[in-house]
């Protein structure tokens, strides 16, 4: 009784305090709902047009929604308006909607400081809420709406829920709920404050009500274009939901102001439309478009469970697509810069040769959703320590370690932002940021002084890393004060036994940048003092008894400390007393040896005075290099006779010989030095009124082969004649030297008189043709014919078919130009292929000449005509020398008609050929060659060719060139050069009234780039005994190709499965077998009879060998190299680059890394390892289904073979991912890791010394050599490819559970995710499957492949269909996905991939397929995104933006192939379609909505 009162009491309490806070006026109560439909039916009897009137009542209700969104009732009877109207027609949703969300918008950004009006009317409704939800607000706003000119309707009064009176309105401050005294206290805000607070409110209200009238009207059949418009504007409500991107400070609004009403509540609606839109059995919105919306990256995620689960699922579905774009091991995909060419990661929009002016991506850098990205400004926000900034470290590190060209750095490398003249856009292409680069040469000094430290020889290292420190320093990619503190900080002074890293910064001293650095530095002095920090006094050094490199390293920190000293003199209290005293002995010593008239004598130096010499190359590089230029001069000059056909009074002066300067003088002078001589000789090669001296030549020659990278320049333009062979040995120069040549050719091919410089600058182009191993263009612009003689355009074709036959067509650009190329070429050249040379030519080729018209026969009618004896142009004798070849052999087969015996009738031309060629000298050998083997169609055109190189007199020239040269490799000879006559080695034709001598011009060697294609005509006419015979009478000539390893890689790969093993034995002695790294058991295997297939422990020796040599070495040290001290960074000891390797020991010098000069062809010892690799496996006597069969079974089981092989290192295997340079593994060997997906060990490996030698673990060595196989499959020739996609197809097929029915839908999709984990995880668990291996190595293949041999990529998918379980599928897209993003820049392919990924997807989900297990479409819910994904990156041509939009044709592919599906997965794909009533991308694309296919 007493509870009951005292409740009573405070009822009645609350009561009384209401009453005194609310009077309500007497006023009837508002009509029912129902109401509202008879009224709305009366006005409708009253207008005429009921389009007008629906458009009105639109334009009404939508002023209502945002007047009264903070009215409930009202709110609520706005929802039954809309809801009533749209059901009988007047409410369009799909006019109403995009209205509303526009009006919504407008009074969103409107309702800032500059936009009081909608500000004021949204205030007013949230004032008018915060109370109760009884106060009605702002009727004028919406009356003042509603009454327009334009509209029909006076008054609107009548209709629905009635309005306040004006009176009613007028005692609105006795009804305000909250008065303005109740809003003061200790934390008042500004009006402007409370102001945004409130329109926060109104905001949250306004998109509560939007999102309800939305759910609403999904209720109805939207259009596409509105269903994308809703979703639009949800996910950035959603995505921008924080009140700070409202207007309002969040901090104010904690202290003082607090929003009563939670924006949860109409963030759950927005998420029900969300929801509502991605729903799998409407399918209004695909779940892709969440995925790329970027709701997943709201920066201030709400304490909401709804928000969070909607996020949580993005994430989710976005990590499934981005695996399937990124390939297994990904992050160990790096350029070995074992190859000529650099497949780029990136590609232009611009098609032709300005793609070798553009940048050059070697890595890229994932995505959240896998996609491959570069640019500046995400390099510079990589961050240190990362998994991609070790990526990019990993492939700088083996840059720095392999060399490759300047032209590749120059193409990678961005300017120090300290160096940048003046503000640039940022750089597009780069992957590489000026920290990284220092980084990694920071981490090259520490690699070498360790080794320094530990007494391994590596001199010629630090000579190649100094070489490219310069060029980087040089080119501004390092901060020179930043590389000197943190070098400084990483470099203790217990670690510093030498004074390498003195010696290092004295290379660069007096580079300009460094010189202003230093100079402006406002901390020289503490700089200075770091600098000074690196010598290391050795005081007990016996200059008499040590190397020159030794006593280089003694004296050059007084080098450097003089240098300092000269630009910074308050440094003098920091100098050693010693170092100078060391300067002065330098002084002495010159002046001892330059004493009175006396001259250092460069050919006879012995070991003390070359290193003094260096010394003096840092201190006083001016008087070195006069002393240098006054050797060359010493000897005098001489008087050049005049010729028998020369009546000249101009006296020619030559340079008498002297001896050039040794390779090891000039490998120990400063770069400053080397950059000095060179100018100076250049100038006195080529503007020098004395002809240069061989000597003087070869010198130039030797300081380009010793620094490629600090003398690189970016052109050349000459004119000297025999100086143009010369410099098609500069490195990574073939292509922009041939360019230069093709212009001289074009100048003079038409000036009669011109022979000799036009046959020098032709051969020299053959060579240069046939070096490039990449496309090029005939022109630099695909317009117009091709300036080439008829001579070059036909080695052009050959070079290409080459190229194409044997490395593939590289990039899409050059798919693209290759049939204009073709076309230029063929509009000047009327050249016929015969059909034995077509045939072996590639099919991309082969189809665009097989078609040509034969004119030979109206050539022999010119012929035949009267013709006038004059002095020909050099062209006109090309010319005349394909048609004599033309009427020579039309001749024979005359007289043969007439009765003629074959073989009098080549006697007799021969006699006269030979006549012409020796005797007159008339005829150019190379040319006429070149004539009759290109007639191989003619059966005594072949004939002619080998009688002619039969002849005694070119034998004996042969011999007198070989003699004259000793041996190729010229850098070795230091014996002053002998200088042939100019009439014995070029001939009365060639020289005619030229005086000046030849350098190393000789008709012999005009034969070198001949001889190798008249052993291709042989081999296409199946003449292979003969090209033996020929190859064995011209060895000792063809050692002095200058690209014979490539020549002999080349042919192996061009004729694979066309060549005898006798023929191959012969092709191999082409090469100095001595200098090749061949595997030791290679010789027995290649030569043995029978022939004998080399076991499975071969290729894996092999495969170690790339590992050690060739893949760049993991960033961390493994447990395996602890006990190898100078291994730490590298990732590999040293030790192992001579024993781990599959090479003989003789190969590996004890000195390191070898000189460029050394690896001319085919450039780098990487490459050179990696291409001797792809001879040994095209030479061997096995085919190429058993290779690849033991390549396959060695990955397949590598990492168990490597565990069970290695007993003692078994321990080893189980380390953890933090010291294997591997991600941890998320398996941790479940409960499957004993399952049947294992591999086990390959038969036929003994793996013992394999983890030994390559100084890596277990785990690692496995993963790279997985990597390796790949690298080396993708050189060899497509008939492995097609090999390798059969055995892979296989293998996958034999794994019995795939096919297994009993099998549960989610035990397989276990069992396939635990086989396809990438192997570097795996391999930490020991759980490594099968077909996780086998889908790496098809992934490392694939990324090392050429654009133009993706398209047999399919050929395994082919073999694994028809796929009958989802298992089966995933594995099949999981191979194929991947590479979609690399041939989305080639529609075609890209196409053909993409409709093949639906078929497999048709065999399993189709509606023919009858899979043993049904299986429910919402399984495949990653594989839909992602094909949604790939159609969109097309689409965009890269990273997939928030305004990608898919291209037409390929909706269009999309919508035949769907037409395979089952209905329930069809419906999942019903926007990839180009009916715009089905498909958002057809209906928000103006010109698909418009034309509808």
């Amino acid at each position: 009784m007493n509870s009951r009162q005292k409740s009573d009491d405070v009822s009645g309490e609350i009561a009384n305090k209401m009453q005194k806070r609310v009077t309500a006026p007497n006023r009837d109560l508002p009509p029912r709902n129902q109401q509202f439909l008879l009224d709305f039916e009366q006005l409708q009897g009253q207008i005429q047009d009921q389009e007008q009137l629906r458009a009105v009542t639109e334009s009404v209700l939508i002023a209502f929604v945002v007047q009264c969104c903070a009215h409930v009732p009202q709110s609520e009877f706005l929802l039954f308006a809309l809801r009533s109207l749209s059901r009988v027609g007047h409410v369009k949703w799909d006019s109403f909607l995009p209205s509303l969300l526009s009006t919504i918008s407008s009074a969103e950004g409107s309702s800032g400081p500059g936009s009081p009006t909608m500000a004021v009317s949204l205030s007013t409704a949230v004032v008018g809420s915060t109370g109760t939800s009884l106060i009605a607000s702002g009727p004028n706003a919406a009356g003042s709406f509603i009454s327009s000119p334009a509209s029909p309707l006076p008054s609107m009064q009548g209709i629905g829920s009635p309005t306040q009176s004006t009176a009613e309105q007028s005692s609105g401050p006795s009804l305000s709920p909250v008065k303005p005294s109740e809003l003061d206290g200790p934390g008042q805000l500004p009006i402007m404050k409370v102001n945004q607070s409130v329109r926060t409110t109104a905001v949250s209200y306004l998109r509560q009500l939007a999102s309800k009238v939305i759910l609403i009207a999904l209720e109805f059949n939207l259009k596409p274009v509105t269903n994308a418009e809703i979703f639009s504007h949800m996910t950035n409500w959603l995505i921008n939901w924080d009140q700070r991107n409202l207007g309002i400070d969040e901090s104010d609004t904690a202290k003082g102001w607090k929003i009563e009403r939670s924006p949860f509540e109409w963030m759950h609606i927005c998420l029900d439309v969300i929801w509502k839109l991605v729903d799998e059995d409407r399918c209004l919105i695909p779940f892709y478009e969440l995925i790329r919306s970027g709701l997943q990256f709201v920066d201030n995620i709400p304490d909401d469970e709804s928000l969070f689960g909607i996020i949580l699922e993005i994430h989710r579905r976005r990590d499934m697509v981005a695996s399937h774009m990124q390939m297994l091991d990904q992050h160990l995909h790096c350029p070995s810069f074992g190859t000529h060419r650099f497949l780029s990661q990136t590609y232009p929009n611009v098609p032709g040769e300005p793609i070798a002016n553009l940048r050059y991506s070697p890595i890229t850098y994932p995505s959240v959703l896998g996609e491959p990205l570069h640019g500046e400004e995400l390099a510079f926000s990589i961050q240190r320590g990362s998994l991609d900034w070790e990526r990019a470290l990993r492939c700088l590190r083996h840059a720095l370690h392999t060399t490759p060209s300047p032209d590749w750095w120059r193409r990678v490398l961005l300017v120090a932002p300290c160096y940048r003249q003046q503000a640039q856009p940022p750089t597009p292409g780069a992957v590489f940021s000026p920290e990284m680069i220092c980084e990694a040469v920071i981490e090259r000094t520490i690699e070498l002084l360790k080794f320094s430290n530990s007494e391994v020889q590596c001199w010629q290292d630090w000579l190649m890393f100094a070489d490219i420190f310069f060029f980087l320093m040089k080119s501004g990619c390092i901060d020179f004060l930043d590389f000197v503190n943190k070098l400084a900080s990483r470099v203790p002074q217990g670690d510093l036994r030498s004074n390498h890293v003195t010696w290092l910064l004295a290379q660069i001293i007096r580079i300009e940048i460094v010189m202003n650095t230093l100079s402006s530095d406002p901390k020289k002095v503490e700089t200075t003092r770091k600098i000074i920090s690196f010598h290391k006094e050795d005081k007990n050094t016996d200059v008499s008894s040590t190397s020159p490199q030794n006593i280089l390293l003694d004296f050059i920190s007084s080098s450097q400390t003089l240098r300092i000293w000269s630009f910074n003199s308050a440094i003098r209290e920091y100098l050693n007393s010693e170092q100078l005293q060391k300067g002065k002995k330098i002084d002495e010593w010159w002046k001892q040896v330059t004493k009175g008239e006396r001259m250092m004598d460069f050919m006879n130096v012995d070991e003390r005075s070359m290193g003094m010499f260096w010394v003096l190359s840092y201190t006083m590089a001016q008087p070195a290099c006069d002393a240098v230029m006054n050797w060359f001069t010493s000897a005098g000059v001489t008087e050049i006779l005049q010729g028998p056909n020369v009546q000249s009074n101009d006296r020619m002066m030559m340079m008498r010989e002297t001896c050039p300067l040794s390779m090891s003088l000039l490998s120990g002078l400063s770069i400053n030095l080397c950059s000095k001589l060179a100018y100076q000789l250049e100038e006195g090669i080529f503007l020098g009124q004395v002809i240069p001296s061989i000597a003087m030549v070869e010198t130039y020659v030797r300081l380009l082969l010793i620094d490629p990278h600090s003398l690189f320049r970016p052109h050349f333009t000459v004119t000297f004649d025999d100086f143009l062979l010369i410099c098609s040995l500069y490195h990574g120069k073939n292509k922009a030297l041939m360019y230069d040549v093709t212009k001289i050719i074009s100048m003079i091919k038409g000036k009669r008189g011109e022979h000799r410089l036009f046959r020098l600058a032709e051969n020299l182009c053959m060579n240069l043709i046939l070096s490039i191993r990449d496309f090029f263009l005939v022109k630099k612009e695909l317009k117009g014919p091709t300036e080439f003689t008829e001579t070059l355009n036909r080695m052009t074709i050959i070079s290409l078919a080459i190229t194409i036959k044997t490395r593939g067509i590289a990039e899409v650009e050059q798919m693209l130009y290759l049939q204009r190329l073709l076309e230029q070429i063929m509009a000047t050249s009327q050249h016929t292929w015969s059909e034995k040379t077509l045939r072996y030519f590639p099919p991309l080729i082969r189809d665009s000449l097989i078609g040509r018209m034969d004119k030979r026969g109206q050539a022999i009618q010119a012929w035949q005509q009267a013709r006038v004896l004059r002095e020909f142009s050099p062209e006109e004798v090309t010319s005349n020398i394909y048609t004599m070849v033309d009427v020579l052999l039309h001749h024979i087969q005359l007289e043969l008609q007439r009765g003629h015996a074959a073989q009098d009738l080549l006697s007799k031309a021969i006699s006269g050929i030979v006549f012409f060629i020796w005797t007159h000298e008339l005829l150019p050998l190379d040319i006429l060659l070149l004539a009759l083997i290109d007639r191989d169609d003619d059966p005594y055109a072949l004939r002619i060719v080998i009688s002619l190189l039969d002849r005694t007199e070119l034998q004996q020239r042969i011999k007198m060139f070989c003699a004259s040269r000793n041996s190729p490799e010229h850098w070795l000879n230091n014996q002053p050069p002998k200088r042939v006559e100019i009439q014995k080695a070029l001939g009365n034709h060639l020289v005619w009234k030229d005086r000046y001598p030849p350098f190393f011009d000789d008709i012999a060697a005009r034969l070198v780039p001949v001889i190798p294609l008249i052993i291709y005509r042989l081999i296409e006419n199946d003449a292979t005994d003969i090209a033996e015979r020929v190859l064995a009478l011209y060895s000792s000539l063809l050692i002095f190709h200058p690209l014979r390893f490539t020549f002999v890689r080349d042919i192996l790969a061009y004729f694979y499965g066309h060549l005898p093993s006798k023929l191959i034995v012969r092709i191999l002695k082409v090469l100095d077998i001595s200098k090749i790294p061949l595997s030791e058991s290679f010789p027995q295997y290649v030569s043995s009879n029978p022939p004998i297939c080399p076991p499975v422990d071969y290729f894996a020796t092999l495969l170690v060998g790339l590992v050690n040599s060739v893949i760049p070495p993991l960033n961390s040290k493994s447990k395996s190299e602890t006990a190898s001290e100078p291994s730490g960074i590298s990732g590999r000891p040293t030790i192992s680059k001579s024993q781990a390797s599959p090479q003989s020991g003789s190969v590996n010098n004890a000195d390191g890394q070898k000189a460029f000069y050394q690896n001319q062809d085919p450039g780098t010892y990487t490459q050179l390892v990696l291409e001797t690799a792809t001879i040994e496996i095209l030479s061997l006597p096995a085919t190429a289904s058993h290779i690849v069969s033991s390549l396959v079974q060695i990955v397949v089981n590598v990492q168990p073979s490597l565990i069970q092989s290695t007993n003692g290192l078994q321990g080893l295997s189980g380390g953890s991912g933090q010291t294997s340079g591997l991600p941890t593994s998320p398996s941790a060997g479940g409960s499957e890791s004993s399952g049947p997906n294992r591999s086990a060990p390959a038969p036929g490996i003994n793996a013992t010394n394999f983890v030994s030698k390559s100084g890596y673990s277990c785990q690692q060595l496995s993963c790279l050599m997985i990597q390796a196989c790949g690298l080396l499959l993708a050189q060899l020739p497509p008939e492995f490819h097609l090999q390798l996609y059969s055995e892979a197809s296989r293998i996958i097929k034999e794994c019995w559970w795939l096919t297994d029915g009993m099998r549960s839908i989610k035990e397989l999709d276990s069992a396939v995710s635990y086989a396809l984990v990438d192997p570097s995880w795996a391999s930490q668990d020991n759980t490594s499957t099968a077909i996780g291996n086998i889908v790496a190595l098809l992934h490392s293949f694939f990324s090392n492949l050429p654009h133009e041999w993706l398209e047999s990529t399919h050929t395994i998918i082919k073999h694994l269909r028809p796929v009958t379980s989802i298992g089966m599928m995933r594995i099949a897209f999981r191979i194929m996905s991947p590479l979609l993003p690399r041939l989305s820049f080639a529609r075609p392919l890209f196409m053909k991939t993409l409709a093949l990924l639906f078929n497999v997807m048709a065999d399993v989900f189709g509606k023919n397929s009858q899979p043993a297990t049904p299986v429910d479409a919402s399984e495949i819910r990653d594989l839909i995104d992602f094909m949604h994904h790939a159609v969109m990156y097309e689409g965009q041509g890269g990273p997939v933006q928030t305004s990608s939009k898919p291209k037409p044709e390929i909706l269009t592919l999309c919508g035949k192939v769907m037409e395979l599906l089952r209905p329930d997965v069809q419906h999942l794909f019903t926007h990839l379609q180009t009916d715009p009533n089905s498909s958002i991308y057809a209906a928000t694309d103006p010109k698909q909505a418009h034309n509808p296919t």
